[in-house]
């Protein structure tokens, strides 16, 4: 049976409540978009299928972050939690053993000049509970099944809870927050594989793990290798998030390794990570004294999007819409800054019907525009015509601000970042003819990558 239904006699024994919005996810889209509108005086339910806290990734923070906690009025509970991040690291592989900081204090117009890494189970309770402190009734262990349509608005949410029963929601408009559940991408059939980028990441955390000196303690690490690039994530506890984003192609090999016969799927992925890491010293010899404190974990088919983010009745935040390669750290905000406008959609519908579309449209094409510029990077970050940019950056026309204002987050609304991003386009493509032999061979790795499969993942295991 589809998971949309157009009629409303399924589980016609469930109990049904009412409610004038209903939001599928607890995680931080879905929180805060149940907050604001609760805020607004509507009548809110949260529905999250798993069980605060559980295990996520996508543990650093953006500056642009921190507005919308303290509009939510969680700041101080955020900063308790957080390890406080000034900048980001990026290792040149040099003989000399450089690293080149981009600090966030050096943006066009940094609203805040640091952000901070978190623990995701931390931070995602966080948000739930305060969403249900604004009066939003939450449900935990709560999966929905399908939704009806009346004409062609959602009506009607079949819900499963935890003790095996039944439920409908009765709804006036549909939030979708699901993240790479992506409910109503699939549903409706909208759900798009990128065309233009692929990966895949094996990750776990450690203790014990080598930290930047003085200020730089807190920096994101970004180090490339030739399958991908790494991420070291400091979280509070002198625990570190050790991942690396590869190629999917290179990520299927640790099923093939003949070191690995006999070992069980879980050994086997560890195996491959820590000769992974041992590849690149730069990250190995951070390494030496680190003891893995959390289980191995695989994921992927990273890239995708929806071909619509909302229609009549309904709206989609987050990864629910569309999810891009983690290099910037961009997930949480982008999924928390568009539960802030989808909350502004439904509330303006509710109040206006007869604005619907046009608030919709605005959303998609503000959306559009930043996972635009995000894209463009992440697309090209492996390549070697942005790795030769990155090894030496210059602030021409202030340019390097620009990149350093995109690593923050600010790439909707600043007509200054924008117009720079565009100038620094320009150069990509002035270097990319300058070494157009090696930047052709990256371009095809790159593309090669596209129609590879992956499978074996360990998270989001039962997504549809």
């Amino acid at each position: 049976m589809s998971r949309t239904e157009h009629s409303t006699d399924i589980d016609a024994a469930a109990a049904e409540q009412q409610v004038d919005v209903l939001v599928i996810g607890g995680g931080p889209a879905g929180s805060t978009a149940a907050a604001l509108l609760a805020r607004k005086g509507w009548r809110v339910a949260l529905l999250e299928k798993d069980r605060h806290p559980r295990f996520h990734i996508g543990e650093s923070l953006l500056p642009m972050n921190l507005p919308i906690l303290e509009r939510l009025g969680v700041l101080d509970q955020v900063r308790a939690i957080g390890v406080h991040k000034p900048g980001a690291d990026f290792p040149l592989r040099d003989a000399a053993g450089s690293t080149h900081v981009f600090r966030f204090d050096r943006a066009l117009s940094p609203t805040f000049d640091h952000a901070f890494h978190v623990r995701r189970d931390e931070f995602d309770q966080l948000l739930f509970e305060h969403a249900r402190s604004q009066g939003v009734e939450v449900r935990e262990q709560a999966t929905v099944t399908r939704v009806a349509f009346e004409g062609d608005r959602p009506a009607v949410v079949h819900v499963r809870p935890a003790d095996g029963g039944a439920l409908r929601y009765r709804v006036r408009y549909l939030v979708d927050a699901s993240g790479r559940d992506t409910f109503l991408g699939n549903a409706l059939g909208l759900k798009r594989k990128s065309t233009q980028h692929q990966s895949a990441a094996i990750f776990s955390h450690f203790k014990g793990v080598q930290r930047r000196e003085g200020e730089d303690a807190g920096n994101i690490t970004i180090d490339r290798f030739e399958h991908g690039w790494y991420w070291l994530i400091p979280l509070p506890d002198d625990v570190m998030s050790v991942g690396a984003v590869c190629f999917p192609e290179y990520l299927r090999q640790r099923n093939r390794d003949p070191g690995n016969a006999g070992r069980d799927q879980a050994s086997r992925n560890e195996a491959f990570l820590m000769r992974t890491l041992e590849a690149a010293p730069t990250v190995w010899n951070r390494m030496r004294q680190a003891t893995r404190v959390a289980p191995v974990h695989v994921t992927g088919n990273y890239s995708y999007a929806c071909a619509r983010m909302a229609g009549p009745g309904w709206v989609m935040a987050g990864d629910a819409y569309a999810f891009i390669d983690p290099v910037f750290s961009s997930g949480v905000y982008l999924g928390m800054d568009s539960a802030e406008r989808a909350a502004a959609v439904v509330d303006g519908t509710l109040r206006e019907p007869d604005r619907e579309q046009a608030l919709q449209r605005a959303m998609a094409r503000r959306a559009t525009r930043g996972l635009k510029h995000f894209s463009w990077f992440i697309h090209r970050f492996t390549t070697p015509v942005m790795q030769r940019l990155f090894r030496t950056p210059r602030n021409a026309l202030r340019i390097e601000q620009a990149v350093i204002s995109m690593l923050a987050g600010d790439v909707f609304d600043n007509r200054a970042v924008l117009r720079r991003l565009l100038l620094f386009r320009l150069l990509y493509a002035a270097n990319a003819v300058a070494i157009a032999p090696s930047a052709f061979r990256g371009w095809l790795a790159r593309r090669r990558q596209v129609g590879v499969s992956f499978t074996g993942e360990t998270l989001q295991a039962d997504k549809p």
